[in-house]
């Protein structure tokens, strides 16, 4: 089957984070990413790519800073409220009923729902095509105990997985033996 060049995202599963931000005047702002990944060890990168115009570019381009929030699979029926429109400075987190705790390094607050945390701070912007790729400098790393042993367990936590548009997954572990 052939698929348009457009719609070449649809063979990645891939996980997905919600990012808070806060506004000038400290509203919270939350919004879903799938096109998100590490970058970088040394200095400790990760990036989000936003579109130009979202309400979460505009937090971070003014106050350099962001968490990323590890979600599960009870998050799924969440994904509509979090990535409606609502009018600037509408927080997406109480319209979803989710609890804002505060960060320790940065201003935007985590989700307490999440499983896992990276707060950070602005360290480069580049429009990319019809995006902009937003990279963070990771200045905090927290994971729930549950879902971790000397790396994340993706069954524990049910890590949920974006697929395309109202399609998501979570993950079975399986062990494979390394050659």
């Amino acid at each position: 089957m052939e698929l348009n060049q457009v719609n070449f995202y649809k063979l990645n599963v891939r996980s997905c984070v919600v990012v808070t931000t806060v506004s000038e005047r400290g509203i919270s702002n939350a919004a879903p990413f799938s096109f998100n990944s590490p970058i970088s060890f040394s200095p400790p990168l990760f990036g989000i790519s936003s579109q130009p115009g979202h309400h979460t570019w505009r937090n971070i381009n003014q106050n350099k800073e962001f968490v990323v929030n590890f979600v599960d699979e009870s998050f799924g029926n969440l994904m509509h409220i979090l990535e409606k429109d609502f009018p600037y400075e509408v927080s997406e987190i109480k319209e979803a009923g989710l609890t804002e705790v505060p960060s320790t390094e940065v201003s935007p607050p985590r989700i307490k729902e999440a499983y896992a945390w990276l707060e950070c701070r602005l360290y480069d912007a580049r429009e990319l095509g019809d995006h902009i790729w937003i990279t963070g400098e990771v200045v905090k790393v927290d994971v729930k105990d549950k879902c971790f042993d000397k790396a994340l367990n993706p069954e524990k936590c049910r890590t949920l997985l974006h697929i395309s548009g109202k399609y998501f997954a979570v993950p079975k572990l399986e062990e494979f033996r390394r050659a």
